[in-house]
């Protein structure tokens, strides 16, 4: 059994097709195909389901699959160990992330990791990609990911450990010449009747807004669903709804105010999220560490 057929294994079960496997590891299709049936023939068991429509696993594949994950870290693990001995991080690191992070800045973050240890290879997910925050939270679990930030209100999934690294409040963003304009003392009940808009569901800051509504027993009209927090503010503007939006990304507007919700848990949080069942790599590591400093900068 050799580490690429585990490679290709691993890459087709977590992609549930040999299309995408071989894009993710820079192959043909052929010769993902012939690596697999090479395994299979080697277990003498069929580890893959083959359908026109997508790719599933047999009672043998499931089984087969945690144990792959293990020996692949493991091959990636001794690498790291013998490159440090070298001098220096090699490798790949794979990083989730949300559209927007608050006051956390992401380029100056990876071009910092980058100078530090430029022989390693971030690759980058969004969240719309992935299904918002917890489908971030999936692909760290299904190993496609090595760490990613995420928002995540409430209990976290056992799947993942959790560093909150910032907290913003939620403020409402309404038109200059609303009625709620001048108002200090906005609660839940009193936007009861407004139309919001807000982000899709699997985005952090929407689901701190559905559980604020819920614990208060208030509906809602959702009019707009965005998923640029950017947008969010331009879509005030024009008189479309009302938003809440992150005080943090707010910044002082001719046409426009951020008023406080005082009788509610508006706090948007932004965590990293890290496998919780599996050893972070060296070059995962090096970038945990780093983004503390990066805050404190």
């Amino acid at each position: 059994m050799e580490l690429r057929q585990l490679e290709c294994f691993v890459a087709v079960a977590e992609e549930a097709s040999f299309t995408r496997a071989a894009t993710r590891l820079h192959l043909v299709q052929a010769t993902v195909s012939a690596t697999i049936a090479s395994l299979e023939r080697e277990l003498d068991a069929p580890l893959l389901l083959r359908t026109t429509r997508r790719v599933s696993l047999t009672d043998a594949g499931l089984a087969l699959l945690p144990k792959a994950r293990a020996a692949l870290d493991a091959a990636r693990d001794a690498r790291d160990t013998v490159h440090a001995v070298r001098g220096g991080l090699r490798g790949t690191l794979r990083i989730g992330t949300m559209s927007s992070l608050g006051l956390i800045d992401l380029p100056a973050l990876l071009g910092g990791f980058h100078r530090e240890h430029p022989r390693v290879s971030v690759h980058l997910a969004t969240a719309s990609s992935e299904g918002g925050s917890p489908g971030l939270v999936t692909a760290i679990a299904e190993g496609r990911l090595d760490l990613a930030f995420v928002s995540l209100p409430g209990h976290p999934p056992a799947t993942v450990h959790l560093r909150t690294l910032t907290t913003t409040p939620l403020d409402l963003v309404v038109p200059r010449d609303h009625p709620f304009a001048h108002r200090n003392d906005l609660t839940l009940t009193d936007l009861a009747d407004e139309p919001f808009i807000d982000f899709p569901l699997g985005y952090g800051n929407r689901a701190v807004t559905d559980r604020a509504f819920a614990v208060a027993g208030v509906r809602r009209h959702l009019a707009i669903e965005i998923t640029d927090l950017a947008a969010g503010t331009d879509f005030v503007r024009q008189r479309l709804g009302v938003a809440l939006l992150p005080r943090a990304i707010l910044l002082p507007d001719a046409d426009l105010i951020a008023l406080p919700i005082t009788d509610a848990d508006l706090n948007w949080p932004i965590s990293l999220a890290t496998p919780a069942g599996r050893t972070a790599g060296a070059a995962a590591k090096a970038f945990i560490d780093l983004v503390p400093q990066h805050l404190q900068d």
